[in-house]
């Protein structure tokens, strides 16, 4: 069960992100700029700047740099992007209930090896990509509800970095790759992204090619997680539906499953490469 004070926190998320909204609106109003003249002097689009001020997207750093030096705060803005942070952290309790129980191993793990079949692992999604995906979910999701589901996907790439960091791998289907989410600007973001997570040192990031004419588990996504001290587990969703797979014996098939596609996949390096050359087609 999540923790009723976590709950309470994703709240306080929300209202954090709301009156930084209406300080950006005051200043923005001072300096006699509308919401399109803002977002092009800062790059972002009027929509964005909307969303920015009613709260409804999670401002990141560069966003409240920025515009606190445009809009003369003196560093109050800035000075709000460790609350942002914490906030965000917080808000991972906004996963639905029935991830929860796992996005905790996933925080808790020491090695961690993800197969990406239909879509990307939400751990190497960009915000744009995260927003994308969360904004075209059917049944439709409400705009607070999409902004903590993003808030949520991003705290959980906090695993990648802590230290002692896990081990990681990741194993994503060629196919998942090509599907520009978001369109051509979001998906050349999320090229670059993978590239970068792919350097990390405690990372390894590999593509399934799709011309591959054998193929070793076709039934769908999983994760293998292994927490401190205990054995490893793995974690299956389609649909909402999700399982946390504890019996040793079926953690091992979908282990011997996950080796097999990793000595199909391209290597880590041939994986970089093959990333590199899709954006350089776009």
């Amino acid at each position: 069960m999540a923790d009723p004070d976590d709950e309470d926190a994703g709240d306080g998320a929300v209202d954090l992100f709301r009156a930084l909204g209406r300080m950006v609106k005051v200043l923005r109003e001072r300096a006699g700029l509308t919401q399109r003249q803002l977002g092009e002097r800062l790059g972002y689009s009027e929509e964005q700047i909307s969303s920015l001020e009613r709260g409804r997207r999670v401002p990141q750093d560069e966003f409240l740099d920025a515009v606190d030096g445009l809009l003369g705060a003196n560093g109050m803005l800035s000075a709000a992007k460790e609350d942002v942070a914490r906030a965000k952290a917080k808000a991972r309790v906004r996963h639905p209930a029935w991830f929860r129980d796992y996005a905790r191993l996933e925080r808790e793990a020491v090695e961690l090896n993800y197969y990406g079949a239909l879509a990307l692992p939400g751990v190497l999604q960009t915000e744009g990509h995260a927003r994308a995906v969360f904004t075209s979910r059917q049944p439709l999701l409400d705009e607070e509800t999409v902004e903590m589901r993003v808030a949520a996907r991003l705290a959980r790439q906090q695993v990648l970095t802590r230290w002692p960091p896990p081990q990681t791998t990741f194993t994503i289907e060629e196919s998942a790759l090509q599907r520009p989410i978001g369109g051509k600007e979001t998906h050349r973001g999320q090229l670059e992204r993978l590239l970068q997570i792919g350097r990390l040192r405690n990372v390894e990031l590999q593509v399934m090619p799709t011309d591959r004419d054998e193929h070793p588990s076709l039934g769908g996504p999983f994760t293998l997680l292994t927490p401190k001290g205990r054995p490893q587990v793995a974690y299956v969703e389609v649909q909402n539906i999700s399982r946390l797979i504890t019996e040793p014996e079926e953690v091992r098939i979908l282990a011997a499953r996950y080796g097999s596609i990793r000595a199909q996949a391209l290597t880590p390096q041939e994986s970089a490469s093959f990333i590199a050359n899709m954006l350089g087609d776009r």
